[in-house]
């Protein structure tokens, strides 16, 4: 059985695992970093040099890390309709995954940390205003976007709508005073109701 290991509040990790989850591919995932600590030990940097999660470690000894390749990973080589197969539509759902490491989760940042993991007293107000505002205008470029097709790389779910959808399910029960998202709010709906994001991010309180 592959390994995944992170432990299972992390964004990165909730890619990875809900990306198995929806190939019905079964992983073991391991508690490590945060509050688990285990990262910075030589075992692990054997890994991943890097001390970041989640690491994708399978059968045979193939190691990768980085999240989003992981998932890109995943979907190629078990298939199970999430990868798309025209060339276009792939390289839109790329273009997505790197929009959601560029532009969504640098914005989101302040936002969950401030508000989730730092105390009322010593939290930076500007810096998690500033991060609401660069995270909505974010989702403006999506709900742009959502209003062509019913997932960002078309018609129907893929690979690229998980990287985003991890960060969006963060901004919508953490800033209540938002714009219309009209678009982003009918696409966030039918993500939802997927069993593999329940299971991996929604049913995972935010810490």
């Amino acid at each position: 059985m592959a390994r995944i290991w992170g432990r299972n509040t992390s964004a990165n990790v909730q890619k990875a695992m809900w990306a198995a989850g929806e190939i019905g591919l079964r992983v073991e995932r391991i508690d490590i970093g945060g509050p688990f600590g285990g990262n910075r030990e030589a075992a692990y940097l054997a890994l991943n040099p890097n001390g970041l999660i989640p690491t994708l470690e399978e059968d045979d000894g193939f190691v990768m890390w980085e999240s989003n390749a992981i998932v890109r990973y995943l979907a190629e080589r078990h298939g199970a309709g999430i990868h798309p197969p025209d060339l276009r539509a792939r390289a839109v759902a790329d273009q997505w995954m790197d929009w959601e490491l560029s532009v969504l989760s640098p914005a989101m940042f302040p936002v969950f940390w401030g508000l989730v993991r730092t105390k009322p007293e010593d939290r930076n107000e500007q810096a998690i205003a500033a991060g609401i505002e660069k995270a909505t205008a974010a989702l403006r470029v999506l709900d742009d976007r959502l209003a062509e097709s019913a997932f960002v790389a078309g018609d129907a779910f893929s690979v690229g709508d998980i990287p985003p959808a991890v960060h969006i399910r963060r901004f919508l029960e953490l800033v209540a005073d938002r714009p219309p998202l009209p678009n982003v709010e009918r696409w966030y709906a039918a993500i939802a109701e997927r069993p593999a994001f329940q299971t991996h991010v929604t049913a995972i309180a935010l810490t």
